[in-house]
């Protein structure tokens, strides 16, 4: 009986290789914001392409989303505001690096891995056990790993880069709000995709065929200011939206259970001598069918405009609100920065089985999913796709102070990449 191989892990070029990616800032514009320092994303992909060559792999495609990419009506607004500035794309080119030659989707892995990650520079270092700094585990973390597992990979199969080939999209454009439509759906759109499309993304390594979309509301109140000796003179914008995030928050509570529903951020000033007539609500919305999304759409609207009511009521005839009160529906607006967007249900009964001759779990039925890139691989024909990568979201911090990855958390992925490859060369067709 053949000895089961010794488990992938990280090396330690590998683990230098991290500490030097997570050195880089490549939080992009959207996060940073238009004073923000310029994203170093293309000497992140260079160092990560330049260590992939030692293990076989060419560079296929190095470059920007093209402007004609982003002219349609569902990419979000902060992103066709942000194309004003001519660097904007310039600085978040993506990455394809393919293993093997040019071989037919139905003998290819793509596996899709980000390299921006959100604002917020974080303390970088590794004391042997813990890996430190922002993108350590969404998503720097897991694109080294899974060049560990490539590499175990090949070990176990010769025929790994000859008979069956490996496809990398490393992007940007994950993070922001952008939704992968200046990366992701740019290279799939090319045909950068295989037979199976893993997402690697934290999901406690469980395969996940499913990912929500989001779409973002703005309630903007756009009303007079007034001094703090008249503050009834003008529109008090801070308290007509912090009676609707209340209202919105209470009349959406029963949808959160079909997807994600988070009141953001709230805006209107910061000097206390002076009430605001302007400001902003945000609000984010997920949701795992279109049909769904369309209803959260209008259980939004309808709530909008119960609140209008609610607030008023409220307030009509008070002291210093009353004026806001009166004229609240003329300078309240609900508006729409991104909705639209496809969702991903994978069916395809191969792919589980695949997984299951890797040893990956796959996502428990009962468990949200959430929103990734891996939805521009809804309606690709003959694809597979999955979320799959170590780690949790939230446990990990990955969009929080002390963000981190375990080494072994981190190397577990890698062998979980090197089991699927495996399997996937020995049915190296793509179908069981």
């Amino acid at each position: 009986m053949t000895p089961a191989p010794p488990p992938a892990a990280l090396s330690a070029a590998d683990r230098e290789l991290l500490l030097h990616l997570l050195e880089l800032p490549t939080a992009g514009p959207l996060e940073t914001g238009p004073d923000g320092p310029p994203p170093q994303l293309r000497e992140a992909q260079a160092a990560y392409a330049a260590a992939a060559a030692e293990d076989g792999f060419t560079v296929l495609h190095h470059a920007p989303a093209d402007p004609a990419d982003l002219d349609r009506p569902d990419v979000p607004a902060p992103v066709r505001e942000a194309l004003a500035d001519p660097d904007f794309l310039a600085l978040q080119p993506s990455l394809v690096l393919r293993l093997g030659p040019g071989l037919p989707a139905e003998r290819t892995v793509m596996f899709n891995v980000h390299l921006d990650t959100v604002a917020g520079e974080l303390p970088v270092g590794f004391d042997g056990e813990r890996f430190r700094g922002r993108g350590a585990i969404d998503a720097k973390g897991p694109a080294v790993a899974l060049l560990a597992g490539v590499r175990a990979a090949r070990r176990r199969r010769p025929a790994l880069g000859r008979d069956t080939g490996v496809l990398i999209q490393a992007v940007s454009g994950e993070e922001g709000g952008a939704m992968g439509v200046l990366g992701t759906r740019p290279l799939v759109e090319r045909g950068h995709t295989g037979r199976l499309n893993v997402f690697c993304e934290p999901t406690r390594l469980r395969h996940l065929p499913r990912s929500t979309a989001s779409m973002t509301a703005r309630v903007a109140v756009r009303g007079e200011d007034a001094v703090d000796d008249r503050p009834h003179a003008g529109h008090n914008a801070a308290v007509l939206l912090g009676f609707l995030a209340q209202y919105l928050g209470r009349a959406l509570d029963p949808r959160a259970g079909a997807g994600a529903v988070c009141l953001a951020g709230l805006h209107t000033g910061t000097l206390h001598n002076r009430v605001y007539g302007a400001g902003a609500l945000l609000l984010n919305l997920s949701y795992a069918a279109p049909e769904a999304g369309r209803e959260l759409e209008r259980a939004l609207a309808e709530a909008f405009d119960a609140g209008l009511d609610a607030f008023t009521g409220a307030f009509a005839g008070t002291r210093l609100f009353g004026r806001t009160a009166a004229e609240a529906r003329r300078v309240t607006r609900l508006e729409w920065r991104k909705r639209g967007l496809p969702v991903l249900d994978d069916r395809d009964p191969w792919g589980p089985e695949l997984m299951r001759r890797a040893g990956i779990a796959p996502w428990p039925a009962g468990e949200p999913a959430f929103t990734s890139d891996a939805i521009w691989m809804a309606g690709v024909p003959g694809a597979c796709t999955a979320v799959l990568g170590p780690g949790d979201l939230a446990a990990n911090n990955a969009h929080a102070d002390g963000e981190y990855a375990d080494a072994a958390e981190l190397d577990a992925f890698a062998d979980a990449v090197a089991r699927l490859l495996t399997a996937f060369t020995d049915d190296r067709s793509g179908h069981p």
